[in-house]
């Protein structure tokens, strides 16, 4: 099904506030990410915890509202092993991560725009190369189903965000402390 040019622009829209905001809150300067990888600044790790916060209470309040569909897909542990792999290599090679490189180059850095966006097209294609031999082997290993974290609680789902949203606030909260 081709999405609609609305839901594109929201898409676009979506997407250019996201990187704006990963800029304001420094997740796109080289120096934050080395500090987060060397676990003396934890700048990013704030941000995408926060947003994990928001992206949940979002998209289950337009679930409830009947305005999106959400379908789980199954994954594994090899899913996880590869992707897992790949990304940790390009982060730790360059301090960027797909949506990083895309703040960074729409800053205006260099290194990003040089190394990043080439480097994502390279392991794209070549993820795309392998995946038909990989699909049905390492791929599938340690296959698990396709459920969510309320179905495997059996919790309601507001309830699962009330105690996720609670562990991310004390968590945040000894990360802040910690860092003082």
């Amino acid at each position: 099904m081709r999405p609609k040019a609305s839901e594109l622009t929201w898409g676009l829209f979506f997407g250019i506030l996201f990187g704006f905001l990963l800029h304001k809150g420094g997740a796109t300067d080289y120096d934050v990410i080395l500090g987060q990888l060397l676990l003396t600044d934890f700048t990013v790790l704030k941000i995408m915890l926060s947003a994990v916060v928001v992206g949940a209470v979002g998209i289950h309040a337009l679930q409830s509202r009947g305005r999106v569909k959400l379908s789980p897909s199954s994954g594994s542990w090899g899913k996880n092993a590869v992707g897992g792999l790949i990304f940790g290599v390009g982060f730790g090679l360059l301090g960027y991560c797909p949506g990083t490189i895309a703040g960074a180059i729409g800053s205006g850095r260099l290194d990003a725009l040089v190394g990043g966006l080439p480097g994502i097209l390279l392991g794209s294609w070549l993820f795309a190369v392998v995946y038909p031999r990989a699909k049905d082997g390492l791929l599938q290993k340690g296959a698990f189903r396709d459920v969510t974290l309320p179905e495997l609680l059996r919790l309601p789902r507001w309830a699962v965000i009330g105690l996720l949203s609670a562990a991310i606030g004390v968590l945040l909260a000894v990360v802040e402390k910690a860092a003082l």
